[in-house]
């Protein structure tokens, strides 16, 4: 039997809930699934946390499962030895008591937390996959650099969050070469840390577009009752707004207006002429959408993220992400592209600049990111809502 992959956990913050916990978890624990709990494939060995508060459990979790907390990023990936002793790196940058910029992005050491990983791998003259949970950076030089740094290396890298491989309800998703005229998706909540959530939803699903992703031209923020004029003025679809949000099970009866005070909007200008817009929608909706027109028919789906709280499962939509993370480990091959991170990165980045310009429209001639989708997701659910393990609770039975 050939021996199974070592991997070390980095992250920035480990108490319940956390992005460290929903993902760090479940490479100890087990991964729910629709089909029950399937034990871990990799072994992780160590760890290493950035920030250790009251609410901390990651110290205690390491010790119940025989994983050594390291006090550096260099001894985690060492073993506290000289060169580099794992094979894989899960990174997650996610949580903790960092700074703010004057956009309201939280500057999280993801890029950091890389640049000391990537250095053990050069001096070590081996690199091995790292895995980065959500978007790659708040600023879109260290998001290149980040991409650029792993590739000189030949090192695997995969980016993003949960939302690609949740449940769809209805199932939905484009065939490749799909003749996408307009899209629209649908999120709530913050723009920054929900916003990337929207922005994925809507990305994973037009990349399959006629001719493959071709990158974006420019990007607009919108807030309040500009939203609701930009509407008028046709630069998104309110046919295809009310689709993706009749999708969703849980809306209130009434018109977005009558719900949302401060609405806030996305226009994503793609190089080839699509247009897609995010709509984030406060106070009306609580879950993500996505609808758009394909062939002057409207298609529409909600993506269901299930797990929120011990009753309702062990968040098992990070299952499947964490399944792809694994499945990188040991074949080398990251499970989807990493552009569309890299370009989701460039997005959420322009779009906040938008916003801190006073809602100016952002030209983007650097986000000329190519490529194509071009093999099939290994870890994904394919209903419209959770079965078997996922609606247990804790403890998995692995």
């Amino acid at each position: 039997m050939p021996q199974r992959k070592r991997i070390a956990a980095i992250v920035t913050e480990y108490f319940a809930g956390s992005h460290a916990d929903v993902i760090v978890t479940k490479f100890l624990k087990g991964f729910p699934t629709d089909d029950g709990f399937l034990a871990p494939r990799v072994d992780l060995v160590s760890m290493y946390i950035d920030q250790i508060s009251d609410r901390d459990i990651g110290l205690g979790i390491a010790a119940e499962h025989g994983v050594t907390v390291y006090p550096s990023i260099v001894k985690a990936l060492t073993l506290g030895d000289d060169e580099l002793a794992v094979d894989g790196v899960l990174l997650i940058g996610e949580h903790g008591d960092y700074a703010w910029n004057e956009k309201q992005q939280q500057l999280f050491p993801r890029k950091y937390f890389l640049e000391q990983i990537c250095g053990v791998m050069a001096t070590s003259g081996r690199g091995v996959p790292v895995f980065n949970d959500k978007h790659l950076s708040y600023n879109w030089q260290d998001a290149q650099w980040m991409m650029e740094r792993m590739a000189g290396l030949a090192a695997p890298l995969m980016a993003g969050s949960s939302l690609p491989v949740v449940w769809r309800n209805p199932w939905l998703e484009h065939d490749l070469d799909t003749p996408i005229d307009e899209a629209v998706a649908i999120g709530f909540s913050g723009l920054e840390i929900y916003g990337f959530h929207a922005l994925e939803v809507m990305q994973c699903m037009v990349e399959r577009r006629t001719g493959g992703e071709t990158g974006v031209a420019a990007v607009t923020c919108l807030e309040g009752d500009a939203v609701w004029r930009s509407a008028e003025r046709g630069e998104w679809s309110r046919e295809l707004a009310q689709a993706a949000c009749d999708a969703i099970e849980n809306t209130p009866a009434g018109r977005m207006e009558e719900h949302c005070d401060c609405p806030a909007l996305m226009l994503v200008e793609y190089r080839d002429g699509l247009r897609g817009a995010v709509l984030m929608l406060d106070g009306y909706v609580r879950d993500l959408a996505y609808a758009a027109r394909v062939a002057d028919e409207v298609l529409a789906t909600e993506f269901y993220a299930q797990g929120h709280g011990d009753e309702a499962g062990p968040y098992a939509h990070f299952a499947y992400l964490s399944l792809n993370a694994e499945e990188m480990f040991i074949n080398g091959q990251p499970s989807y592209p990493v552009e569309r991170t890299l370009l989701t990165t460039g997005v959420l980045e322009a779009m906040l600049t938008s916003r801190h310009a006073g809602h100016l429209r952002v030209e983007t001639p650097w986000l000329d990111v190519t490529y194509r989708c071009s093999r099939p997701v290994p870890w994904r659910p394919t209903g419209s809502r959770p079965t078997g393990a996922c609606l247990d609770p804790w403890p998995p039975r692995v």
